[in-house]
């Protein structure tokens, strides 16, 4: 094989790949539809056409007939007035038409056929059109599935992909990272903030209001008392208060003092 063939063989390989690639099957199959409308558009005229011309030769057919008849009736009037030789004239004249009468008979004949056959060939046309429409609606929705489902299937394999998933984890530590951050923050924020010991204090008598319930239920099962805990007056509690809990509980006034 020779270098211009090979070049030529290469040169038509890539250009129907190119022409492959390119063909858009709803563009290609919409307008293979218009072409075929057209083309019905063409039938129609034809067999308009065919179907003048039938007429016409069924006219002049008609014509013929009468023009027979006519010269038919002139020689039986002939024959009436004893006039032989005009008699013939007027039959020949009638042959004439005969003759052509029978020609286009004939001819009327054969396009009435003709048209007849036309007009099954233009019925056929028309429901192969029809079924080349409902094929396109179908292959078009084929392909417009296909394209979903292909765009579908890249997205999923987008979702797949490590590099996504190790950005998501990346992502979700760094979060962490800052929650963590912020939660001490506020902790460190929280201690520093305001007297520090007015913060023990709070503790403090936290603390006391558990062993002043605790106290409080041993009294009401009528259990005795072990311990007294002197505590620091809670907010908005008199020493006075504290003094009265002290003489109930059998601790000497006295202690007071010192």
């Amino acid at each position: 094989m020779g270098i211009f063939s090979r070049l030529g063989t290469l040169l038509k390989s890539n250009l129907n790949d190119l022409i492959s690639k390119a063909e858009d099957p709803q563009k290609m199959l919409n307008q293979i539809v218009v072409d075929m409308q057209n083309q019905l558009v063409d039938a129609k005229k034809q067999v308009a056409m065919s179907i003048v011309d039938q007429k016409r030769l069924e006219k002049q057919r008609d014509e013929q007939s009468e023009l027979s008849k006519e010269w038919e009736r002139k020689a039986m009037l002939a024959v009436r007035a004893g006039d032989d030789n005009l008699a013939r004239e007027a039959l020949k004249r009638k042959g004439e038409h005969d003759t052509q009468l029978a020609e286009f008979t004939k001819q009327s004949i054969l396009q009435k056929e003709a048209v007849d056959k036309l007009k099954d060939q233009l019925r056929t046309l028309n429901d192969k059109i029809e079924e080349a429409k409902r094929k396109k609606n179908i292959l078009v929705a084929r392909q417009k599935r296909a394209e979903a489902q292909r765009a579908i299937q890249d997205t999923m394999r987008g979702l797949s992909d490590t590099n996504a998933f190790d950005t998501f984890e990346r992502m979700a530590q760094k979060v962490d990272s800052i929650e963590a951050e912020a939660e001490a923050s506020t902790e460190i924020g929280g201690e520093l903030a305001g007297d520090t010991l007015t913060q023990k204090f709070k503790s403090l008598e936290a603390g006391s209001g558990s062993d002043n319930a605790l106290e409080e239920l041993k009294a009401k099962m009528g259990l005795p008392a072990q311990t007294v805990r002197a505590a620091l007056p809670a907010r908005g509690e008199s020493l006075e208060g504290i003094e009265g809990a002290s003489e109930s509980v059998g601790v000497p006034t006295g202690s007071r003092s010192k």
